[in-house]
This record gives C-alpha cells, structure tokens and sequence, in this order.
C-alpha cells in the first residue's frame, strides 16, 4: 500500500546515479574515470569525507583485486556502498511494551508535521493505538498544522495553548496515552533554528519529562531531516545530537531531490540509521528504509 522506495528514487536514478552508471558502464579505468566518479559522487549530495573515504577504498581494490573494466569498478562501488549502511540496531518503535514513546525533532520547514502524521498512519495501519502530542508551542500554526494531519491518519491529539511550555505537553500526552489505552505516543517538537540555544534546553526538558515519566522513555528520537537541503541537513543534526539523543533519521522529501546520496553520510559521518524515507506528499508515501533495496534503487535501469 505504501509507496515503495524504487519510486522515491526516479530523479536521483536518472540524474547522478545514472550518469555514474554511463562512466562506469564500459572501457578502461583510467585517471578520468576517477576524476568523473569522484566528481558525480559529491555532486550526489555524498560529501567530500565519504566521497574520498569511498575513492581512497576503491582505489586499493583496483590495485589489490587487480580490476581494469570500468564495469567491475561499477560492482566494487555498489559493494562498499552497501558496507556504509551498515546494520542498524534494534528499531526500539517496533519492541513490544505498554507505551512507546517518540519524540520527533527537526527544524522548521524540514517535513517534520508531515513526517509525524505518516507515522501515525503507517503504524494505525499496523494495528497500533496511536496518539500525538503537538510539543511544538511556539507556532500556533504548528499546532494547527499538526491538528489537519492527525484528523487526516484517524488518531487523537493532544495539545495546549500557543506558547504554553512543551515540556508539559508531553507529560499530558503520556498520561492520556496511559489513560486510554494507547501504546504508541509521537511527540512533536519545536522547529525553530539549530542555533537557537533556548530551543535546545526545551528539548532537553521535552526528554527528561519523557525519561521520568516512562521507564526507558523516549525509546526513540527521530530527526527529521530534509533531503533537498543536503549537506546542511547534516549540520542541524550534529546539533540535534548535542541536545538529545538522537536515534535515528526520517529522510523527508526524498522524491524531490536528484541527490538521493546524503543517506551515505548520515550513516558514516553521523552514526545514525535511517528508519524511514519520505516517498511523496500523501499520507501514504512513507516507507521503512531498507539498505538493499535502497542501493538496487539508486542504479537499476
């Protein structure tokens, strides 16, 4: 029912990724062949860090493995590619317990409300009780905003006033999930600039709430990170990671971004596994990150 990830990739396929395809598709290898492939690489949004780890791996291979088609380097990059997604630990959103709580975190504009009501969606879908908390009170269009997508997923919000303190709102929020019975809580969080130094202490206050009130809480935070923006989503989430323990990455807007490539860097430079990809605008187009696919994704025909 859910979009599939093949889709989500359409322009990052027949942009960068096929041209490497083309470049490493026939002939020799040669000093241009690296040029092209390093090039292309960091134009796919992979970053100059993994970019060269990536060139410098497959460079020894090339000499080690004695390769000298173009087309065999092409099955050497898959190959590393896929060793950067490397196995992601257990998704505690999936552990069985009496209330799971998530708290969501990125910053404005980057599919955060969006993300939130895929989720609630997606996971109503697989018979869970879900509720959300509108932990974001600095926008009173936050809240609305937030208020149209759960209305739109079926699930129930609980919200507060504009510019009431969210740590509250969490605490609200899990005691009605604990009240009525639900077992899965999202709580959305401010999205005001990275930088903004009250913004963090909120956060970190959101997550204390969380760690006193739930055994193990939150289980989860995911950091919604915004695909087209690149190589400054990884800025915001080294950020992200000072304040609260980030877990993991929702990638939104995947489908509208020729450079398919920063999930490389999320993984090697962050430390984070990718949990979801935003695949379109529908309530729908979510879906569950799978590394094997996703590199079959990137160069297939």
């Amino acid at each position: 029912m859910f979009k599939d990830i093949r889709d989500s990739l359409s322009r990052t396929r027949r942009s960068v990724f096929g041209q490497i395809v083309n470049v490493l598709g026939m002939g020799e290898i040669d000093d241009e062949t690296w040029e092209d492939l390093e090039a292309l690489l960091i134009q796919a949004d992979m970053g100059i860090a993994t970019t060269m780890d990536l060139i410098e791996t497959l460079h020894k291979r090339v000499d080690t493995e004695g390769m000298h088609s173009s087309d065999q380097l092409l099955q050497a990059l898959k190959e590393e590619m896929r060793g950067i997604l490397t196995d992601s630990p257990d998704f505690q959103l999936e552990e069985s317990r009496q209330l799971t709580v998530v708290m969501v975190v990125g910053v404005n504009g980057s599919g955060k409300t969006t993300s939130i009501g895929k989720l609630a969606h997606y996971y109503t879908k697989l018979n869970r009780k879900v509720i959300i908390a509108a932990g974001d009170t600095f926008r009173a269009a936050a809240i609305d905003q937030l208020r149209i997508w759960s209305e739109r997923a079926d699930v129930p919000l609980i919200a507060g006033q504009p510019g009431g303190d969210p740590a509250a709102v969490a605490y609200d929020g899990i005691r009605a999930s604990r009240a009525r019975g639900y077992d899965l809580l999202f709580i959305d969080t401010a999205g005001r600039l990275h930088t903004k130094f009250n913004l963090m202490l909120e956060l970190e206050k959101v997550y204390g709430v969380c760690r006193k009130s739930v055994h193990a809480a939150p289980h989860e935070v995911l950091l919604v990170l915004d695909a087209p923006t690149g190589q400054n989503a990884l800025t915001q989430a080294e950020k992200f990671k000072e304040s609260v323990n980030v877990t993991g990455v929702v990638l939104a807007k995947l489908d509208s971004t020729s450079k398919g490539g920063m999930v490389f860097p999320i993984y090697r430079e962050l430390g984070l596994p990718v949990r979801f990809i935003g695949t379109g605008e529908g309530l729908e187009d979510l879906a569950p990150f799978d590394a094997d696919l996703f590199i079959d994704s990137l160069f297939e025909a």
